[in-house]
């Protein structure tokens, strides 16, 4: 079980509960990074690839695998990396083996059981808040009537939820990385939900192969709002 710590931010002196998600190992077993308790959160300041991820090991199978370092956001506009004690020593782990996979769950039904889905009316996009904006407006013609913007934006990738469903939508000039996706895929997994990302700039290679593994549904998206999916799984998504 997941251990709530309390984590203080040293901008503006609040203290916040936090409670680390669980992620899945291969095993099965849930893996939850060990916080050090009563520590100052770490404000993050900038990001590089050996900040986003921590060591940590299973407790059941022993292995251990790299998973996205635990963050939360302050209502000040900090981000604090919470402090993480490092594996100990240990026997070996096992080699690892392929992660699950996870199909993409259909949409709810349309209201109107017998008629087809109208046309799809684009959401212009002038801003990020627009690219949201856009996505949320796609997955609602879809069928995912309830998804809805956090109205507190944390430093875990997930613009948008709704039941069954998590998604990240990029808005920035650079195709989006593997971290993106990967973290997404698991914020997914601890919800038991399906991930999707829409993007304006598309994907890196390597994003786009780990997004047909586990699952993912890729959508690049153009300033006009409209919406066209990239791999299998954004296509089954899009089925009436």
């Amino acid at each position: 079980m997941s251990e709530t710590v309390r984590v203080e931010c040293p901008e503006c002196g609040r203290t916040h509960p936090y409670t680390p998600p669980a992620y899945p190992c291969v095993c099965g077993s849930p893996v939850v990074p060990p916080l050090v308790a009563a520590a100052p959160g770490e404000p993050v300041t900038h990001r590089s690839w050996a900040d986003e991820w921590v060591r940590v090991r299973c407790g059941a199978c022993r292995r251990e695998a790299d998973w996205p370092r635990p963050e939360l956001g302050c209502p000040c506009g900090t981000v604090l990396r919470v402090r993480v004690r490092p594996a100990a020593p240990g026997q070996p782990a096992p080699p690892p083996e392929p992660g699950p996979t996870r199909r993409i769950p259909r949409p709810a039904p349309v209201p109107e059981p017998e008629a087809a889905r109208e046309p799809y009316r684009p959401v212009t996009i002038r801003t990020a808040r627009d690219a949201v904006a856009a996505a949320a407006h796609y997955l609602r013609w879809l069928g995912f009537r309830n998804v809805v913007q956090p109205e507190e934006r944390l430093a875990d990738g997930v613009d948008l939820r709704g039941p069954g469903l998590v998604a990240h939508v990029d808005a920035t000039t650079r195709p989006v990385e593997l971290r993106a996706v990967e973290c997404l895929w698991l914020n997914g997994l601890s919800t038991s939900s399906a991930g999707a990302v829409f993007a304006l700039a598309g994907y890196a290679p390597d994003a786009r192969s780990r997004a047909e593994d586990v699952g993912v549904a890729l959508f690049v998206i153009d300033l006009t709002g409209t919406p066209q999916p990239l791999n299998a799984h954004a296509e089954e998504l899009q089925r009436p």
